[in-house]
């Protein structure tokens, strides 16, 4: 992965103890969504589409951490929402940072300059900022303009006070290898992001839009193209190797999406984020009581386009740890892309 390297020491480490304990099932990193309520309405995301009652809550901080407490996850991706309009979240943030989990606070950076005063730059936090495209497109996606800007400049200004910032970009089938190549490029060479995630949009089924999704193939065909001419390896991609290879088409995996496990206001979300079977208040409970086995592409038609991050990540990681050659792959691309 391109993460920092103590960062995969301590996760490798928990995957380790997982195995030592023979856990069959244990969550990498918790999707943790303390509100739904958000200051845009994108197209591709149907989180705010929730009554207006709903959208006024506000989880509390001792329930969040709490959550994450509960699962044991090395990690935490605080999402919504907009997470930055939690008037807790800072608090939420230093509670984590002080058990030593890695926080990835998820948002699109119109509140960022304004709250950042809130925040204490750490090795076990980044801010991952929602890139969708280059100006035009990033602002249509989100539908509003200036929002690409805003986030340029709170993304600089965050790099500037010391703080580790990510990105995250989603891809629809109105991109191109071309576009793809464009975003990656500008926020690697250009902002000098510390890493970036990248993720073929899924069909979520209260998204708004629901044309512009990507397939299988699709997704395959676009990323395959993408990463051709060394792009893969020059950009800074938070993946582990065998999830790039997923992407591309070169590798297949089953869904394993107890590993990436979302805990929002109405508790633990089976099976994943992108899709709501019914919520239980344990992460005991989520994992004894789902049937695991009827998700994934080919057992339910639900995920049958899917090849979402939540799913196949840590099927890719799994299968990194347990493979030597795998996990010196992974370990080569750890050191020539790590930042501390």
């Amino acid at each position: 992965m391109a993460m920092p390297l103590r960062q995969t020491v301590r996760v490798g480490t928990y995957l380790f103890e997982q195995k030592l304990r023979k856990r069959e099932k244990f969550p990498l990193i918790v999707e943790l969504e303390p509100l739904y309520a958000c200051n845009l309405k994108c197209e591709g995301c149907g989180k705010i589409q929730h009554p207006a009652g709903v959208l006024k809550q506000r989880m509390p901080v001792a329930q969040a951490v709490g959550a994450v407490l509960e699962s044991g996850a090395p990690m935490v991706s605080i999402a919504g929402g907009e997470p930055l309009m939690h008037p807790q979240i800072d608090e939420i943030v230093r509670q984590l940072v002080a058990k030593k989990k890695y926080v990835f606070l998820c948002t699109n950076a119109l509140l960022l300059r304004k709250k950042i005063e809130d925040f204490t730059p750490s090795p076990f936090f980044a801010f991952a900022v929602h890139i969708d495209g280059l100006r035009e497109r990033h602002d249509e996606s989100v539908a509003k303009e200036g929002v690409f800007d805003e986030a340029v400049a709170a993304i600089k200004e965050a790099k500037r006070r010391g703080f580790r910032v990510t990105t995250n970009s989603t891809f629809f089938n109105t991109d191109t290898p071309q576009t793809v190549i464009e975003v990656l490029n500008y926020l690697n060479d250009d902002l000098k992001v510390d890493e970036m995630m990248i993720s073929p949009a899924y069909a979520y089924e209260k998204a708004p839009d629901q044309e512009h999704f990507l397939g299988v193939e699709q997704t395959r065909e676009l990323f395959r193209k993408s990463f051709a001419g060394g792009n893969r390896r020059r950009w800074r991609l938070n993946h582990s190797p065998l999830f790039l290879d997923f992407l591309e088409g070169k590798a297949d995996f089953p869904c394993t999406a107890w590993a990436i496990p979302n805990y929002s206001l109405f508790g633990w979300q089976r099976p994943c984020y992108l899709m709501s079977d019914g919520y239980v208040p344990t992460y005991r409970q989520l994992i004894e009581e789902t049937d695991w086995d009827k998700y994934g592409r080919g057992k339910d038609p639900r995920c049958a386009n899917c090849m979402a991050h939540c799913g196949y990540e840590p099927t890719a990681v799994l299968a990194t740890m347990s493979s030597l050659k795998e996990s010196l792959r992974a370990a080569r691309e750890t050191v020539s892309g790590s930042h501390g």
